[in-house]
């Protein structure tokens, strides 16, 4: 329960949130809802100051420049004009002096500075609202590190500032009509598990830890060391990469690196992540890229924020971004329907013009002309008020990030060519034998558990008929063809349990790598399923 401090506290937060931002011409956020001056229109009589609503974020401190930040990779959200103003966020809190930082560090590590580190130099690298990064050398081994620390206090100070937030949002949400298309509550809830996340530097750890085996003998690229012994969730001891911006590279070449390889090592290692290993860097802008001058290689940093995708969400998207680039309308539409990003309501006529304007426009042009056309879907979307999966949008961003690096770095750089080449790669495995083998494991256990229930579900029906809360009317016609095919299908159904199961076994006799008994099974498998599909839906109608 909050003590009268707690509540007194936060009402003088509060107020001061208010006077920041009536300051910058946002406070209509906070105040009681006008009637739009044109009902039909349901236009209002002011619209949100985007360069104001920035101001005040910066003013108001960490938790709030954290939220723009969080915001600005939103536009399905908050909108376009407010999502590109909130990229120009500026980190205005103070540097937090140096005998603050190192108790927090000896509190950590449990021992003194000296006992752990050699050198370590008192001007920080980097700071930003939550942390400061500082350059210092191991004592143990004499190995230069990033040493990147919590400012003392901010774990409370964001915590605070967001128990407001949400109940700022929910009263805002409720009271100020103009305020809910931008569904404050749904923002604050996606905003206070992120925050959370990266206030602990753990995740990042165990984050770059991930993403370092994810690369295992892809010698091109690499992620920066970690010592897992000298990190707590308030601290992060990492390999210090000394090396070149990656916009040094624009149009030129350095050291015998150019252009034109890194381009190819940036879209090559992007796409692995988001195709392949469905665990990605969630902002690649150009800050976030070096070349680390020692191996010659390209380097992630800044990793506290991840990506996840599932495997069924990887292989979905890669057949809508194949439609995509293919032109066709009416698939694209039925595909997004089939994710689920698109619901049937939201399925209008207007939508789909302006979908067949935008793929019109790229009508028989060659992949290397197709810039840009993966961002202007998802602002279709956007226009005709489609929540978008937060995983798409950071995706999008992302590929466009890629793209202006890429034609930076090379001016014959292909971003559609990269979109098509992996996406195939991605519908190609999805019906490996090996692939289907598996998911037909999965199906086994599945029908497993059914069979398990079975029993329970028949009874309970039977109890329903008898007290006659159901009612079943039964016409037997064609039992007998019935009872055939259903056996037909039963048989192709264990040639196909068969086969998987003799796969994943991985014995026996091969071919291509596949155990021939169960490569045999499926093509038997395939040749009856096509007979039945012949005989009983084609033929015999």
């Amino acid at each position: 329960m909050a003590s009268r401090s707690d509540i007194k506290e936060s009402r003088q937060r509060i107020n001061e949130i208010r006077k920041i931002a009536k300051k910058h011409n946002v406070g209509q956020l906070l105040s009681e809802s006008r009637k739009p001056k044109d009902y039909s229109q349901g236009e209002y009589e002011e619209e949100l100051d985007a360069s104001g609503l920035r101001k005040a974020f910066e003013e108001l401190g960490p938790a709030y420049v954290k939220l723009g930040q969080i915001l600005c990779t939103r536009p399905d959200l908050v909108g376009n004009e407010i999502a590109d103003e909130l990229k120009n966020l500026r980190d205005n809190t103070p540097v937090t002096p140096f005998e603050e930082i190192k108790e927090v560090i000896e509190t950590e590590l449990g021992q003194p500075l000296e006992e752990v580190y050699s050198e370590f130099e008192e001007e920080p690298l980097g700071s930003a609202s939550i942390g400061q990064v500082y350059r210092a050398t191991l004592k143990e081994n004499g190995e230069k590190v990033a040493v990147k620390v919590q400012k003392p206090g901010s774990y409370e100070i964001v915590a605070s500032d967001v128990k407001i937030m949400v109940y700022m949002s929910e009263k805002i949400d409720k009271y100020v009509t103009k305020a809910r298309i931008y569904n404050l509550p749904a923002i604050i809830k996606e905003f206070e598990r992120s925050i959370f996340k990266e206030l602990d530097y753990m995740e990042e750890v165990m984050n770059i830890q991930k993403i370092t085996k994810n690369f295992e003998g892809h010698d091109y690229v690499k992620f920066p060391k970690v010592y897992p012994k000298l990190c707590t969730s308030k601290i992060i001891n990492m390999e210090l990469i000394q090396g070149y911006d990656i916009t040094d590279f624009y149009g030129t070449e350095i050291d015998g690196i150019s252009g034109v390889q890194l381009a190819d090592d940036i879209v090559e290692s992007y796409f692995k992540q988001i195709m392949f290993d469905g665990f990605f860097h969630a902002d690649p802008h150009p800050g976030n890229l070096i070349v680390d001058k020692k191996e010659k290689k390209l380097c992630y940093i800044d990793l506290g924020m991840m990506g996840i995708l599932n495997e069924e969400f990887r292989s979905d998207m890669a057949q809508a971004i194949l439609i995509l680039l293919g032109g066709n309308t009416n698939s694209l539409i039925k595909q997004l329907l089939y994710m689920k990003i698109l619901t049937p309501e939201q399925n209008t006529e207007e939508l789909k013009m302006d979908i067949d304007d935008l793929l019109g426009r790229y009508m028989g042009a060659d992949l290397d002309q197709m810039d840009g056309i993966l961002e202007k879907l998802i602002n279709i979307m956007i226009k005709h008020n489609v929540t978008i999966p937060r995983e798409l949008v950071m995706i999008a961003r992302g590929v466009a990030l890629i793209e202006d690096i890429g034609n930076k770095l090379n001016p014959d750089f292909n971003i559609g060519e990269a979109l098509d080449r992996y996406s195939k790669k991605i519908v190609i495995n999805k019906f490996n034998p090996i692939n289907v083998a598996k998911g037909s494991y999965d199906y086994i256990l599945d029908v497993e558990h059914l069979l398990k229930d079975l029993p329970d579900r028949i009874n309970s029906t039977l109890t329903k008929i008898e007290k006659g809360e159901i009612k079943v009317n039964l016409e037997l016609k064609g039992l007998t063809e019935l009872k055939n095919q259903l056996s037909a299908a039963l048989i192709v159904a264990a040639l196909i349990v068969g086969s998987s199961l003799a796969i994943l076994a991985d014995k026996g006799p091969k071919m291509w790598d596949i155990s021939i008994i169960g490569l045999y099974g499926f093509v038997l498998s395939a040749i009856i399923g096509f007979y039945i599909v012949l005989k009983y839906v084609i033929f015999d109608k």
